[in-house]
Formats: structure tokens, sequence, C-alpha cells
């Protein structure tokens, strides 16, 4: 978990400074306004900023940490100790990042450091979902279980990414062929058909026309200013999105964008009910276990009306009755996670929660990407479809201009 230097007020307006450990900036800001500061300042320390670059280059991917996880689980459940544990699993996982990780975790432990505490330093690594549940197995003594659950909570997130992405990418290649095409018919193509205008001694051409001839000579000769214009504009959205008001910008338009806001929504709560499903199954307290779903669900509208709703349950409310003003969260959510609290199943029932947005969001990206595939057939057809005409407009005008002149040419001879 990295760690933060504040800079507060309290309420008699004398300034502190201090440090402390947070998930992250606006959680740490949250804490201290709730102990009756106003927050100033809030930096992250250059040793943390450090060790969040996660202990070298390449990137741990989830997959790296569902086995990890997996085979820990085994050792464990085994007999095998923990600093032995890690030496075995730092040598024998192939990803390069993760055994550098591990053999100095495993330094740590060896050192008297605990498992959870050593892991806090590779938030990119190891995130407080991750943290939270380590912490809560180590506390009751069952760590093992602790990782059987984040394995399989690390599994279910990868199969519902990978089912995204898999409906994604037939529109995705169709989009990069159209552009292909374009790109490939104002730059050869096009030029060829406006010399045999220029041949033709046509002097004024269709609206349509002129504007892919525009168009191709712009790709022609200042096609690096259509290159720096994408990247300017892509780098302009990617900081835009690191902002804080960017990323709640972003998130809500994630939500109300037509037929993508639903998925992005049951994405979301399929994810909101599966992690805080793992945490409390694995005792970890609700507030506790809130405070972690909000800064994993993925998205910021839904993260602060998950933090509202910790504020409401610290002030002795019911779960149910902030999720339902929020408004973010469906009755159907609200009904079954308050019957789960009643029956003293909130665990289990946030479990079926999860599967049914889980089938939701499955049969969704399957109605998705059928209907996806004729649309993307019918806008290629377009695309292409309009370039040929306009490039055989003026020919089909110079062809009835030719019929004309010879028909007045046979009758003055008649």
């Amino acid at each position: 978990m990295p760690t933060y230097q504040y800079t507060v007020r309290d309420g008699t307006g004398v300034q502190r400074t201090g440090t402390s450990e947070a998930e992250n900036q606006d959680i740490l800001k949250r804490r201290l306004q709730e102990q009756g500061f106003q927050v100033t300042d809030v930096t992250q320390t250059q040793a943390a900023k450090k060790k969040a670059a996660g202990g070298g280059w390449g990137k741990v991917k989830l997959a790296d940490l569902s086995i990890f996880c997996r085979q820990f689980s085994t050792m464990i459940d085994a007999g095998v100790s923990l600093v032995r544990a890690l030496d075995v699993l730092g040598e024998q996982t192939t990803n390069p990042k993760l055994k550098r990780i591990l053999l100095e975790i495993q330094a740590e432990v060896e050192s008297g450091q605990t498992l959870s505490r050593s892991m806090q330093k590779y938030p990119k690594v190891f995130n407080h979902l991750f943290i939270g549940l380590i912490r809560a197995g180590e506390v009751g003594g069952v760590l093992e279980e602790a990782l059987q659950r984040l394995s399989h909570f690390l599994e279910k997130d990868m199969e519902l990414r990978r089912k995204v992405k898999a409906a994604l990418t037939y529109p995705t290649i169709v989009v990069i062929v159209a552009v292909l095409i374009v790109l490939g018919l104002c730059t050869f193509i096009v030029p060829k058909f406006v010399e045999l205008f220029h041949d033709l001694n046509v002097k004024e051409l269709p609206w349509m026309t002129q504007f892919l001839v525009d168009v191709s000579d712009f790709l022609k000769s200042k096609w690096y200013i259509g290159i720096l214009i994408v990247v300017v504009g892509w780098m302009a959205i990617k900081y835009f999105g690191t902002t804080k008001v960017g990323r709640r910008v972003i998130d809500r338009l994630k939500l109300k964008i037509p037929v993508f806001g639903k998925l992005s929504h049951k994405i979301c709560l399929a994810r909101f009910s599966r992690t805080l499903s793992t945490l409390l199954v694995s005792g970890v307290p609700i507030l506790q276990a809130m405070e972690t779903v909000a800064g994993t669900v993925g998205n910021e509208i839904i993260s602060e009306a998950i933090m509202n709703a910790r504020a409401r349950i610290r002030e002795g409310e019911r779960i149910n009755e902030p999720l339902i003003k929020s408004k973010m969260f469906p009755p159907m959510v609200v009904h079954m996670i308050s019957i789960g609290e009643e029956s003293g199943a909130l665990d289990h029932m946030l479990s079926k929660i999860a599967e049914f947005y889980e089938g939701e969001v499955e049969s969704s990206l399957q109605s998705l990407t059928s209907a996806i595939e004729p649309v993307m057939i019918v806008f290629l057809g377009v695309v292409v479809g309009f370039i040929v005409i306009a490039m055989f407009m003026p020919l089909v005008s110079v062809i009835q201009n030719l019929s004309g002149g010879d028909d007045d040419k046979a009758g003055a001879d008649k």
C-alpha cells in the first residue's frame, strides 16, 4: 500500500503534517475528512512511487496471479512454510517481474515481516482487494482458503474480460479494415481518377467527388498533420482521463452511451457483487470491504455511490437504503442485498447477484455481437459505395454529354 504525505488543518485552524498509508489519495482524503480535518495537500512519497513500479520491467497478468494463488494455496495447505513456498514459487514462475517480486517478498517474510505487509509495497501488482483478503486470511488463520478465493475471483474476472474482448474484436477489425480501405483508395485510386478527369477536361466536379478529392489531397500532401492530430487528440484524452474530473466525465459517458452503457453498468454490478461477496466470506468487515470494493469496481460514479453508502452505514443505516438512493443499483439488486442482510447470508446473496449479472453480460455480449455484424457490413458497404459513386459521377456526366453531342450531330446531318 503506498505511503502519502499530507497537510491538514484541524478545527482550530492549526496546520498539521504527517504520513499515512492508503489505497489511493481519494481514500486518504476521505479518511482525514471523516476525522474532522480540512485537507490542503496529499502527495505520494518518492519511496512509495519507486516501489509502486512493481519491481522491474514487464507486466504481471491476471493469469499469472491466478496460477500463483492456486499453487500458493496448495503448498500452504500441504504444510509448506511461507518462506519455502515463496522461494519455490519465485523460482518456478515464468514471469520475470513476478519472480523478482516474490523473491523480494520471501526475503522480507524471512526477516519477520507479514505477508500482507510485504505485498503492500507492490500496489501495481497486488491491489487492495488482494491485500485485504491476504490480511483476513492471516488474521483468521485460513490463508490457504483466502488464496483459493482469490484464485477463483481472478479466474472469474479473467473470464468476464475475455468475453468482453472477444465480443469487441470483430467490430474493431472491421473498423480498422474500413479505415485502411479508405486510406488506400484515397491515396492510390482517387489520384488516378483525378488525372482522368483532367484529361477529359471536366471542370466542375459534384460535391461528393470534390470532397473526396480534397481528402485525397490532404492525405497525400499533409498526412503528417493528420497523424499529429490523432496523436495529440489521443494523448489529450488519456491525460484528461487521469484527472479526477476527466475520470468522472468519461465514466459517466460509459454509463450513458447507447447500448454499451447498459453493458458497462452490468459489468460494474457483476464486479461489485463478486468482489464484495469474496471479501465478506473471507471475514473482512463490511466498512473495510465497501472501501475496497469502491477502488476495484472500475467506475468513478459507481465508486462514489459505494463510498456514500459506506458513510451512511457508519451512521447506522442498513446497506440497502443508501444503495437505492444512489440510483446506481437496480431495485432487484437492492432487494436481494436486503434479504441477504436480514437472513445473515449477505455474502451468498451477493454471489448469486454476481452470477446473475455475469450471465446477463454474456447474453448481452452475444446479442451485441449478432447485431454488430450486419451493422458493420452495412457500414463498410456504405463507405466503399460512397467512394465508388463519387468517382463515377463525373464519368457519367461526361458520357451523357458525349451522347448528347452525338445526337445533335446526327440531327444536323439529317
